[in-house]
C-alpha cells in the first residue's frame, strides 16, 4: 500500500510541476514601461514582434521588428519558467525610484485573457523570479536601437 502511495503522490506532484511548461507565449502580449519624468520606454512583444516606444503620448512612430528565431526560442523557454500566479507578489530588490534614482518599471503579460502585473520596482533591478525575462525584453531595446 505503502509503495502505490508513493507511486501515486509521485505521479500526481509530478503532473502539478509541470503546469508551467505548458504557457504557450504565441498567445501572450508582455509589455514592459520604465519611466521617471524624463525618461519614457515601453516594449511590447507579441506573436514574435516586438515594438518599442519612446514617447509617453505614444504619437512616435513604431515601427514593429521580427524577433530572431534563436532570440525567440530562447524567450519561450524563460516564460514558461515564469510563474504567472504569483507576479503580483513580487517583491522588488531595491528602491532607488523611490528617490529618482531609477526609472519605475512594470511587467505586464496577458495570458488567455488574463492579465498578470508585477508590483513596480527599479528599472535594471527586477525582482529575482523575473529577472531573466526582464533582461531579455531589455535586451531587444538595445538591439532595436543599434540598427
Amino acid at each position: 500500500m505503502k509503495l502505490f502511495s508513493l507511486l501515486f503522490l509521485t505521479l500526481f506532484l509530478g503532473k502539478g510541476c509541470d503546469n508551467n511548461k505548458n504557457q504557450d507565449i504565441n498567445t501572450a502580449v508582455i509589455e514592459y514601461v520604465a519611466n521617471t519624468r524624463g525618461y519614457y520606454q515601453k516594449v511590447t512583444i507579441e506573436k514574435q514582434m516586438v515594438s518599442v516606444s519612446k514617447e509617453r503620448s505614444g504619437n512616435d512612430k513604431i515601427v514593429p521588428t521580427k524577433i530572431t528565431d534563436a532570440d525567440w526560442k530562447e524567450l519561450i523557454v524563460i516564460f514558461q519558467e515564469v510563474n504567472l500566479d504569483e507576479i503580483k507578489d513580487l517583491k522588488s530588490p531595491t528602491e532607488k525610484r523611490f528617490y529618482d534614482g531609477a526609472a519605475i518599471a512594470k511587467l505586464t503579460i496577458t495570458y488567455k485573457g488574463t492579465t498578470y502585473e508585477a508590483p513596480s520596482f527599479d528599472h535594471g533591478f527586477p525582482p529575482y523570479e523575473i529577472k531573466t525575462l526582464v533582461n531579455k525584453i531589455n535586451s531587444f531595446v538595445k538591439q532595436d536601437n543599434e540598427d
